[in-house]
């Protein structure tokens, strides 16, 4: 049998495949941990703020609605859409860039990447079987997690994964359906969770044009005072509304329901999954926005490089003191190179984790 001939085996079960996927990935430790890593802002900033637990059920819903209007696989949807933020490392992004970092310096030329590492982490890292590792997924929430939208050609990649995954062609619909409603969620996430910490007003985003569109829309409704919370709330609302109404009415005539083949899709060709031309470009002047106003605010990028000093920390002490490392992941060093197994307990940790970790260390940061 060959590496991942068992991702197709199907079990007397109640559920559907993808359902059972589904139940495997919230049932797991990974999943869980996605509560404590961040979104934006820390954990510890306060209960309100989104985090890697509650965006991923965000986008779970957005995808879920979209699938069904367009009859499609919800199940499937719902199981990606889960799943996706599983590689994570603790601190967001600039987590995940310091690990990478660190592992090109110690001559790990493919670094760190956390696409492939949601999918290592639902395919080998995750123990739940006595015979094999993973949490023996389906094909195609495998396919989901690993290309999102569109070809994942990596030169790092076991040729084994190109053998069963054909990494030149496009991932499914449901799969392309959760990247657009990861983007849903977190450009209005973002924008909520900004303004609720003050470190952004509306008015900061009133250059974007869908942006003052849907304050007027806001501001129909009676409600005028931006600063109060049932305005943000309303906000939110029309602008997830907005963009999933328009998203299904673009691709609703580019979607066969009795499935598109994707893999008969090229790099040239405009996925059925979108919005049209002048909402694109509208939703990037906003992303560019958000980036300039809030990602880089004083006040996110302190934390930030906190949490990027941490990775940092962590990764020198442990390399210098492996038998820091949980059993787990000791009994590891004897089969795997050190580097990686460090690399995948850090990327495993929660924020608050990795701190205390860090501070037990080095002393408070």
């Amino acid at each position: 049998m060959r590496a991942y001939d068992r991702f197709h085996k199907i079990d007397d079960d109640f559920r559907n495949p993808y359902a059972r996927d589904r139940d495997r990935i919230i049932h797991s430790g990974s999943f869980r941990k996605l509560e404590y890593k961040t979104q934006v802002f820390l954990n510890q900033e306060g209960d309100f703020f989104r985090t890697r637990l509650t965006h991923s059920i965000e986008v779970s819903q957005i995808a879920r609605s979209i699938t069904s209007h367009l009859g499609l696989n919800e199940s499937l949807a719902e199981a990606i859409a889960l799943s996706h933020d599983l590689g994570h490392t603790p601190f967001g992004h600039i987590g995940g860039d310091a690990l990478d970092e660190c592992l090109k310096n110690d001559g790990f030329i493919n670094g760190f990447e956390h696409n492939f590492q949601s999918f290592r982490v639902v395919s080998s890292l995750e123990k739940r079987y006595n015979d094999f590792s993973g949490l023996n997924l389906t094909f195609a929430t495998l396919e989901g997690i690993l290309k999102h939208s569109y070809p994942y050609k990596k030169s790092f990649l076991p040729s084994i994964i190109d053998e069963q995954f054909n990494l030149d062609t496009h991932p499914s619909i449901e799969a392309m359906i959760v990247d657009r409603a990861d983007e849903i969620a977190y450009v209005s996430h973002d924008i909520d969770d900004g303004v609720n910490s003050g470190l952004i007003n509306f008015d900061d985003l009133k250059e974007s044009e869908l942006i003052r569109d849907i304050l007027a829309k806001v501001k129909e409704e009676g409600i005028s005072q931006e600063e109060d919370e049932m305005f943000r709330y309303r906000f939110i609302s029309h602008l997830i509304n907005h963009l999933v109404y328009s998203l299904i009415a673009y691709s609703k005539d580019r979607v066969d329901n009795s499935r598109i083949l994707c893999a008969t899709l090229d790099n040239k060709t405009e996925l059925p999954i979108g919005f049209d031309s002048k909402l694109e470009t509208e939703l990037k002047k906003l992303k560019k926005l958000l980036f300039t106003k809030l990602y880089q605010h004083k006040d996110i990028m302190i934390k930030m490089y906190a949490g990027k000093q941490a990775i940092k920390g962590l990764y020198s002490g442990l390399n210098e003191e492996p038998k820091m490392l949980p059993k787990f992941y000791l009994d590891q060093l004897q089969s795997r190179n050190k580097h990686r197994v460090i690399a995948d307990y850090i990327a495993s940790m929660s924020d608050r984790h990795a701190l205390s970790f860090y501070n037990e260390m080095y002393g408070k940061l």
